[in-house]
This record gives structure tokens, C-alpha cells and sequence, in this order.
């Protein structure tokens, strides 16, 4: 790799770091602050927290590559170019051809690091994600266990704990059922503990008292007991763990699907191969998306005007490719026997820009061939 090589590869992974940085946390923060208001509200802690959105990352990072990679290469080209350097470059001799050639190492640098992202990291942070979300749902004690409010579990059921202990036990326990059309249901516990079964949670009563009104108010009747068992399964609607999607799935499960895994995704052998060949594809239209940045640019390099129109050009190209892999996409959930128009985005973004690159260097073959007038 010769020096400005390396240096013009620098300065676009430098910014890459940068735009992906602020890319990250714009997206991150707004999927946070809904992330928390679900959790927190549930009775999660901060530590679940942390962890679902340590989660979250791969699949945001995925998200902004091919952008980063966009932003990147338009800052940096547009700065080389109102420094001259570019220009100076083109004086030497150096095509365009040839200078996009570390614009080209950027852009599969990037690839590779989709490449892991779609592959490994986003698979397996779905996987542990659906997995996690299966056990907070079961996990009715975090929802449940907070002490000196009065919560509704379900309509007509009023909860009401003044302390949890250190053990997990619950202090006088008030609960209220007034799900009954002919009476009302009072429950009061010294001590109580939710407890795990096969068929739901329970809640275990001790040395308290049920007093049951009628809805006409004439007759209340109060029954003391030593231990009560309340089944808490009518109460809560616990929601069975969810089966993995196709996306949960690693590379190799969706290179060679089992009947297993056909039957828990719901999904044909055409979707996964569908899914393998998107994987790729979405790796290499981080690549179409520098070459545009940079092929797009270099075209200003004999104006006069500025750079601002071919910015404005490179991101109505990219928009375009962005529509033209949304509509392929959409087409091939359809019918995922139609795999190869995935890879018509990145193609598409890659000969835009080998036509722009040959557009930047006509301007240079015209003057190379304009006859030359003497004069006597």
C-alpha cells in the first residue's frame, strides 16, 4: 500500500470511528429511553437494563455502517478537495481509478466488519435477547415484588405488600378480588411468599383472614387461617417463551436448515437461503456506499461552483439504492425463491459508481485531445 494510500485510509477510518460513534448513540439513546420506560416500569433494575441494551448494539451498529461509511467519505473527500489535495494528486497523474483504490480498501474494511456483525454478533444478541425476554415474563416476582404501593396486577385485583424482607418474605400482605359479580374478596396475610408451580405462580398465605361481602352489602363473611394458597395464574396472563426467528438463527443453522428448525421458525428452505444471501449483500452495500461518496465528489474536482450539488447528488444516489434494496428486500419475503435481487442494490450502488468514475475522467481525455492552434 503506498503512503497516500495509507493516509487517505486514515482519514476515512478516523471519521468512519467518529460518525459511527454519534450515529450509535443518536439511536441507541432513542431506543433506550423507550427500552427503559418497559423495563424499569416492570420492576426491572438498572443491571437488566444495561444488559438489554448492551444487546440492542450489534443490531444498531449493523444499522449505521453503511451511513458512517456514506459520511465518512463525503467529509473526507470534500475537505482533500478544498485543500487541493486531491487536485494535486490529479496533477501528478493519479486517475481516478486510481485513487479510489483506498476508498475501496475502506469500503471492504467495513464489509468484513458487517460481514461479523450480520454473521455472528446480531444472531447471537437475538438469540439471547429472545431468551432473556422469555425468563422476565416468567418472572412474575419482579413485577410484582415492591413493597408500600398498591398495585392491579389485573382489572378488579388491588395488591398491596408493606414490606418485602431480606428473604424474599412479604409483610402484611393486603389483597382485594373484585372480580366477582355476586360478592367481593378480601385477603389479608402477616406473611406471604410467591411461589412456582406447573401451573403458575402462586401465592402462599400465612396466619390471615378472607372476608367475603356480598354485592348486595347484606352479608360479610370472615373465614381465619393458618395458610391459604392463591393461584395467580387466572390473574396474570403469563405469555409462553417465544420461538426463535429466522434472524435469531446463525449462518451455519441457515445453511443447513434441519425439519427442527423448519418447524420452531415456521419458515421454507428458500427463506433461510433468502436470509444467508441478505447477509451478504447488506455487507457489501456498505461498500456501493463509499465508492458513491467518492465517485460522486471527484466529479466536482474541475468545478467552480463547489461541491454542495455533488453532495446533494450522492445522497439522492444513495437514497435511490436504499429504495432499490428496501423494494428487493420486501420482494424476496414475498417469494424467497427470488434470492438474487438482494444483491441488485450493492451492484446497482457499485456500477453507479464505476460510471462516475469514468465520467471524472473524460473532462481530462477532451483537453488531452483538443487540437492546438499555431499561430504565425
Amino acid at each position: 500500500m503506498s503512503r497516500f494510500d495509507r493516509y487517505l485510509l486514515s482519514q476515512l477510518l478516523t471519521l468512519f470511528g467518529f460518525f459511527s460513534l454519534v450515529l450509535v448513540a443518536v439511536y441507541w439513546v432513542n431506543r433506550a429511553v423507550m427500552l427503559f420506560d418497559q423495563l424499569i416500569g416492570d420492576g426491572q433494575t438498572a443491571l437488566v437494563f444495561l444488559e438489554f441494551s448492551l444487546l440492542f448494539l450489534p443490531n444498531v451498529i449493523s444499522l449505521v455502517l453503511a451511513v458512517s461509511a456514506f459520511a465518512a467519505t463525503v467529509f473526507v473527500i470534500n475537505r482533500l478537495m478544498q485543500e487541493s489535495e486531491l487536485v494535486v494528486m490529479q496533477a501528478c497523474g493519479l486517475s481516478a481509478w486510481r485513487l479510489a483504490r483506498p476508498v475501496l480498501y475502506f469500503g471492504l474494511i467495513v464489509a468484513a466488519m458487517m460481514l461479523m456483525l450480520t454473521h455472528v454478533l446480531v444472531p447471537a444478541s437475538r438469540a439471547t435477547l429472545a431468551l432473556r425476554n422469555a425468563q422476565i415474563s416468567e418472572n412474575v416476582t419482579a413485577k410484582f415484588l415492591r413493597d408500600g404501593q398498591f398495585l392491579h396486577p389485573a382489572t378488579g385485583i388491588t395488591l398491596y405488600i408493606r414490606e418485602i424482607s431480606a428473604t424474599g418474605e412479604l409483610l402484611d400482605l393486603f389483597l382485594a378480588d373484585d372480580r366477582g359479580s355476586q360478592s367481593h374478596t378480601t385477603y389479608t396475610a402477616r406473611r406471604a411468599l410467591l411461589v412456582r408451580s406447573d401451573s403458575g405462580p402462586k401465592l402462599v398465605m400465612l396466619d390471615g383472614m378472607v372476608q367475603t361481602l356480598t354485592t348486595s352489602g347484606t352479608r360479610l363473611s370472615t373465614t381465619r387461617f393458618a395458610d391459604f394458597t392463591y393461584d395467580l395464574a387466572g390473574v396474570l396472563t403469563s405469555r409462553a417463551p417465544p420461538r426463535r426467528t429466522i434472524y435469531a438463527l446463525t449462518t451455519f443453522d441457515l445453511l443447513a436448515p434441519t425439519a427442527v428448525l423448519l418447524a420452531e421458525t415456521g419458515q421454507s428452505a428458500d427463506a433461510f437461503r433468502l436470509e444467508v444471501h441478505n447477509r451478504f449483500a447488506q455487507s457489501l452495500l456498505a461498500t456501493a456506499a463509499a465508492l458513491i461518496g467518492f465517485s460522486a465528489l471527484l466529479l466536482g474536482a474541475f468545478s467552480r461552483v463547489g461541491l454542495w450539488r455533488q453532495i446533494l447528488f450522492a445522497v439522492v444516489l444513495l437514497i435511490g439504492v436504499q429504495l432499490v434494496n428496501t423494494a428487493t428486500t420486501s420482494y424476496g419475503l414475498r417469494d424467497p425463491q427470488v434470492w438474487p435481487l438482494v444483491y441488485a442494490a450493492p451492484l446497482l450502488g457499485m456500477a453507479m459508481a464505476g460510471m462516475l468514475l469514468w465520467l471524472a475522467e473524460r473532462p481530462r481525455r477532451r483537453r488531452a485531445r483538443a487540437p492546438v492552434e499555431v499561430r504565425p
